[in-house]
Formats: structure tokens, C-alpha cells, sequence
């Protein structure tokens, strides 16, 4: 058995896979340090009374055929034919930390393949590919994956949301059955982000076992947590098909999304920082080796009100302010004066534009500052040139009446003539004028998605990336975001080729301390767009301190959403500030180490960056709501050298009021805030810090400098 048995290995994880005569990881947890492959023999599984008289395996494809009797990893069939197929291994290559396991069924006429990698960050990336041996189609209804967790994994957590209230986290305890998370919006979803975290009860930001996973695709998915009767548990992620979608041709192959998969003994922070450090070195590709520029977005200063003098005098306060890209939003294409027209006539408006872009664009760059601009390719609007010459080029099915959102349908990227027009016109907009930056919305689900007759949402995706893909290529300095309706498309599929999303169209900062932390377990900041919106948020009418936006704005790639034109001077003091502010630190920020800190008052968050040197570090202390106790808990700071002294600062606070009259929050503060002192990073983190008590929706900024 132990010529059978194969390790990937990292300094963190482990993962240990049987491959005959099926395919099975029997191991994925802690770096062992003793490993030996006869070791594995001590697994082998009893076989229980009044079920089969064999073992059930959890393979890689988890097929039925074993009697497994929970949620396979593939269903399918030829015409009702080969319905039931068992994989057995053919063939293992190893190379280093990678594994590519060949198996078939040659009953059914199906090769699988499956890929499995264990990076040096810790992070599993795990693929199959599904080939079709015979001349009849075999018709594809379900394939995953499925990775085995250990039966410690007792809680989950998951995240839904809404348009405005993205990546709001929830769990539960899974002592039997499954926990399922669907979408089926034809786009990654702000209801349901496809990552599931399962772990040891209670775990936590700093403490516990977990193993967390994310499916690296932007469509349709479908993920499960799955307890079998006899206690075994295991994760499946995959690609949700819509009926009669995928039809695998003779010696075609079909690919499920990457999954990538981390373990950690230290709780949620061990988790995020090993998907940080792997997008960072494997995923993320910037055009430039150069610090995030701070933007200026136009959407919520004039919306669709365009005015190249008022916008140049924007540019003009923007440079002021110190911001380094200025993005002009919708609005500047022909007819696009509301929501209800102009998609997909992507042609400069002349009326609003008479002498065209370039005027505008090279005061931008005059200023010292980028240029972005606004594009939604895959949208068309009823009103418009384009629906008007071709109504035809609509993804829908025949027959049906097509559903508007945000009254506009879909453009059908799988008809040649669409996607060739596209292309066209968006290598118009980027080749002939000198842009740097291109926001890519998408404000509209998929529904009835379909070509031909046949449903196409996975078609679409795929479509999607091609075009992606080829505008890359075309011109590989732009920077790319990802934005749909906020956080819509938001995965490391689409990452692959964009290098920002915008997490959400909310920029109350209440809401967006929620947001950022559910975005910051899988995502680093250098790729969070974060801005400062108006003073009155335009998406939940709340009002917040400067302070309290530029705060919270301060841990992404920091921008600003406004009209600096028409904000009074106290705005614009802030603006310059914390704008200021976030340049200075923006160097640990977008390369250092997160950390989120537990604390055990809901009502108050706390995270911070530490520099990959240990030298220096960024901690923000949020109150969103008036706290449950009298005194706050001490902070207690992680990732600083033990040994090592820090000076405190206080960077930045809400102006905080002591009173000896009664009637506010303190008498005293913290001796820390008035003194100067240096802590060991010991006792920083054993100990902790007093924190000041907080008014509700304000924060504290702290700064640590090794001395």
C-alpha cells in the first residue's frame, strides 16, 4: 500500500493521497514533520454492519458507483447510458508539490484527470478534467470536487448579501445532513460568494483549526458541507449547469473551475494569509511595479451630468487633493443621459463631448494624474442603435418575453458578430485614447440565458473571459476593476485578469466595515477598492464624520467618490488628509501582514497590517454601535517580534471628548494617549493595550514603530 501513497507538502500543510486503485486524500491538515508513507496503513477503514461489505471511499470524484450515497462529484449520461461511472487510476505523475492523477472508466468511455497542487503558501489548488472516449455525447449534469475535511470540522461559516450589503458572514453547527450554497445569477454574486469555511467549534479570527475554500469562477456554482451517516465530512465545490448545457463531443474535455483550498491551525487570520500570500505571488499581475494610485471617481459627483470644463475643474481639485487616477463614470457615451438609454452604442457623445475625450484626458495627465474611464460591454439597453439594428443579438431564450434589470437586457458575447463588435469598439476606446484604467460593470443577472435555443450561462462566462482575455493582451498597460453593481463579480478567476474589484456600490462607512472585513478572509486590500463617499452616503442617506469614512477607506486601494468641486472646505481639508494619510502607510498596508483581532464585544472591530519586517504596523479600532461594557477590551496585537520595543502613536481619532460633568463616554484616557511609551511586541500581544471608549460609528487609528 505505501508505493501507493504520495505527500504534497508545505511548511504549514500537508495533504497525503492514496492513488490505487481509486484516487483519495486521505490526509490534509498540519505539516508533518515525521511523515512515512507506511504510516497510512494505520487508516484503513473497518467496515460497518448493516451496510455494504466493502468500504466506501470518498474519491476524488466521490462517485456513486462506491456507495457513497451522499453528494457525488459527477452525474451524467450517453442517451440514459453510462450513468454510473467508477474512475480507476491509469497513470500518477509527481513533480515537487504537484500531482496529476489519469484515471477512466472504460465501461462508461470517460478519462478523468485530476491536478493537484500544494503551494509554498499552504493554499491546495485542485482541478478535473472530464474527456469523452466514445463517438456519442455524454451528457454533463453535475462535476466537482470534493475535498475531505477531518471530523473535527464541526461548524461552518459561509457569507450571503445583497446589492449594498456584500459579504455578510453566518454559520452554523453541521452535525448531519449538508448546508448548500447555490447562485444561479449568471454572475459570481453578490448573494452568494463562492468560498465555505469549515472548522473546529468556536473558531475565530486567532484561534482554532479551519479549512476554508473558494471556487475560482465567475458564473453559476453550487457548494456543499456534507456530514455522511458515518461521520465522514467533506467540502464539494463546482460549476451549477443549467439543463442541457454541457455536451462533451468526442475527445472533448471539460474543465472544472479551480479550488483552492487553505488549512490553518491558527484560525481565520492563518487562513486569509496564506490566500493573501498566494494571490500575491501567483494570481495578482499589475501592469506596473509601482504603488496603487489613490482615485478620483465621478459617479456619485454628476452621475450623468457631463461637462468637460466642470469635469477638467474637477481634475483640477482632484490633483489638490492628492489624488494620483481620476475615473470619468457613466455618462460619456451617445445618448446616455439616464439609466434607461444608450447601452451598447459605445460611441463618444458629441453633444457633451464636442471636441471629443482627448481634451479632457490630457489635462488629466497634465495634472501628473492617470485616466480611467467607466465601460459596461456586455449590457444593451431597448433604447438604443444597437438593440434597434439588432434585437437579435439578445442572450435570451425564443419564445419568452426578456426581463429588463436596470432597463437593459444582455448582449449574447457567444454570437460572433457581438463579440467582434465589442471588441471593436472597446479597442477604439483604449487604443485611440490614452487611457490607463477601465471600470468594467456588470449591473444585470442572467436570466433565461440562452443560444440557440440552449441554455448558455456557463457559455457566457467563459465568453466573458475571452473577451477579457484578448483586451489584456491587446493592451497589457491598463489596469482592469471588476465591478458589478458593487461586489457582483468579485473571484480569483476573473482576478486572474483584472487587478481591482469594487467591493460594493456602498460607501456608508458603517455598512463598509462589515463589507471589507467579510472581502479581507480571502482577498488582500491592494485589490479593495475603498473610497471616501459624500458626507450624506448616497445609498443609505446615513451621515458620518470625515474621520470616520477616511478611517475606514484607509485598509483597500484607497479612493474618493465625490464632487471635490462642490465640497466645502472642512471636506476637503479631510480629504487631502486622509488621503495624505493613506499614501504614507499604504507601502505596509498593500505588502504587510493582516491581522483581525477577536474582541469580545460585537460591537467593535479590529484589524490591522503588520510590514512584512516587523517593523512597523497599522491598527484600526472600529465602534459601530454603542458597546455592551463600560470599558473596552485591551487590543491585544498580533504578528510584532516578541522581543522587539514599539513606540505608540495615536494617528488619528474622532476628536474624542472628556468630560467632568457627565453626560459623555470618559473621564480619563488611556495613559498610553497622553504619554509616550514603548511596549514589547510580547507584551502586545499576550497582554494587550486599553483602548479609549468609543462613541458609536467612530474609530482609532494606532501606529507601531519599532525602535
Amino acid at each position: 500500500m505505501s508505493d501507493f501513497i504520495l505527500r504534497l507538502q508545505s511548511a504549514v500543510t500537508d495533504v497525503v493521497i492514496k492513488t490505487h486503485p481509486f484516487a483519495e486524500i486521505i490526509y490534509w491538515g498540519p505539516h508533518l514533520s515525521h511523515f512515512s508513507s507506511q504510516d497510512a496503513a494505520c487508516l484503513t477503514r473497518p467496515v460497518a454492519n448493516g451496510r455494504l461489505d466493502v468500504d466506501s471511499p470518498v474519491t476524488l470524484m466521490a462517485e456513486l458507483g462506491h456507495g457513497l450515497f451522499g453528494a457525488p462529484g459527477i452525474e451524467g449520461h450517453r442517451q440514459g447510458l453510462d450513468a454510473s461511472p467508477i474512475f480507476t487510476t491509469i497513470k500518477v505523475e509527481q513533480n515537487e508539490q504537484n500531482l496529476t492523477i489519469f484515471s477512466e472508466d472504460k465501461h462508461a468511455g470517460l478519462r478523468l484527470c485530476s491536478e493537484i497542487q500544494l503551494d509554498s503558501s499552504g493554499v491546495l489548488n485542485v482541478r478535473h478534467g472530464l474527456t469523452n472516449l466514445r463517438e456519442q455525447p455524454w451528457q454533463v449534469d453535475r462535476f466537482a470536487v470534493t475535498l475531505p475535511v477531518a471530523e473535527r470540522a464541526r461548524e461552518v461559516m459561509a457569507f450571503h448579501g445583497r446589492w449594498i450589503r456584500e459579504f455578510q458572514p453566518h454559520r452554523l453547527i453541521l452535525e448531519h445532513d449538508s448546508f448548500v450554497l447555490e447562485n444561479r445569477r449568471g454572475r459570481t454574486s453578490h448573494e452568494h460568494f463562492p468560498a465555505m469555511i469549515t472548522g473546529s467549534q468556536t473558531f475565530s479570527e486567532m484561534q482554532g483549526e479551519v479549512w476554508g475554500v473558494h471556487l475560482g469562477w465567475s458564473g453559476n456554482h453550487r457548494l456543499r458541507a456534507e456530514v455522511k451517516t458515518d461521520g465522514r465530512r467533506y467540502l464539494q465545490a463546482e460549476a451549477l449547469y443549467l439543463p442541457g448545457e454541457i455536451a462533451l463531443a468526442e475527445g472533448e474535455t471539460l474543465w472544472t473551475p479551480n479550488l483552492y483550498g487553505s488549512y490553518s491551525a491558527q484560525g481565520l487570520n492563518g487562513m486569509s494569509q496564506q490566500f493573501h500570500r498566494y494571490l500575491r505571488e501567483q494570481i495578482i499581475h499589475f501592469p506596473d511595479n509601482k504603488p496603487r494610485p489613490v482615485h478620483l471617481n465621478t459617479w456619485e459627483g454628476i452621475y450623468f451630468d457631463h461637462d468637460p470644463q466642470y469635469i477638467m475643474q474637477m481634475a483640477d481639485e482632484a490633483a489638490q487633493l492628492g489624488v494620483e487616477r481620476f475615473i470619468i463614470d457613466d455618462g460619456w457615451f451617445k445618448g446616455r443621459n439616464d439609466d434607461w438609454a444608450a447601452l451598447g452604442d459605445w460611441y463618444l457623445d458629441e453633444k457633451k463631448y464636442p471636441n471629443g475625450l482627448m481634451p479632457v484626458i490630457e489635462h488629466v495627465k497634465s495634472l501628473g494624474m492617470e485616466f480611467g474611464i467607466w465601460v459596461e460591454p456586455e449590457m444593451i439597453n431597448p433604447d438604443s442603435d444597437l438593440y434597434r439594428s439588432h434585437p437579435d443579438w439578445v442572450l435570451a431564450m425564443p419564445g419568452y418575453e426578456t426581463l429588463t434589470g436596470r432597463h437593459q437586457y444582455v448582449l449574447n458575447l457567444n454570437i460572433p458578430q457581438v463579440f467582434d463588435y465589442l471588441l471593436e469598439r472597446m479597442s477604439w476606446l483604449l487604443g485611440e485614447h490614452l487611457v490607463d484604467y477601465v471600470k468594467w460593470d456588470m449591473n444585470r443577472e442572467l436570466v433565461q440565458p440562452g443560444y440557440n435555443g440552449k441554455a448558455a450561462a456557463d457559455a457566457q462566462t467563459r465568453q466573458f473571459y475571452r473577451l477579457l482575455d484578448t483586451l489584456v493582451a491587446r493592451f497589457p498597460h491598463i489596469e482592469f476593476e471588476s465591478c458589478a453593481s458593487g461586489g457582483g463579480r468579485i473571484d480569483y478567476e476573473v482576478l486572474k485578469r483584472s487587478h481591482r474589484f469594487w467591493a460594493s456600490d456602498n460607501n456608508d462607512a458603517l455598512e463598509r466595515n462589515i463589507i471589507q472585513r467579510g472581502m479581507s478572509y480571502f482577498f488582500p486590500p491592494e485589490v479593495m477598492g475603498s473610497h471616501i463617499g459624500n458626507r450624506y452616503c448616497h445609498a443609505t442617506f446615513r451621515q458620518h464624520s470625515i474621520t470616520f469614512r477616511g478611517l475606514t477607506a484607509l485598509f483597500g486601494h484607497m479612493g474618493l467618490e465625490i464632487d471635490p468641486v462642490s465640497a466645502d472646505q472642512q471636506e476637503r481639508e479631510g480629504y487631502r488628509k486622509y488621503t495624505a494619510l493613506h499614501k504614507q502607510w499604504r507601502d505596509v498596508i498593500h505588502h504587510g501582514v493582516q491581522w483581525r483581532v477577536d474582541m469580545p464585544d460585537a460591537t467593535t472591530l479590529a484589524h490591522g497590517v503588520v510590514s512584512q519586517d516587523k517593523c512597523q504596523a497599522i491598527f484600526l479600532v472600529s465602534q459601530l454601535a454603542m458597546p455592551d461594557y463600560s470599558l473596552m477590551a485591551p487590543l491585544r496585537i498580533s504578528g510584532l517580534e516578541p522581543s522587539a520595543r514599539y513606540q505608540l502613536t495615536l494617528l488619528d481619532h474622532p476628536n474624542i471628548q472628556i468630560t467632568g460633568e457627565g453626560g459623555h463616554t470618559m473621564r480619563k484616557l488611556p495613559e498610553w494617549m497622553t504619554t509616550s511609551q514603548t511596549v514589547s511586541g510580547e507584551w502586545l500581544q499576550q497582554a494587550g493595550l486599553s483602548l479609549p471608549i468609543l462613541d458609536p460609528e467612530s474609530a482609532i487609528l494606532i501606529g507601531l514603530q519599532r525602535v
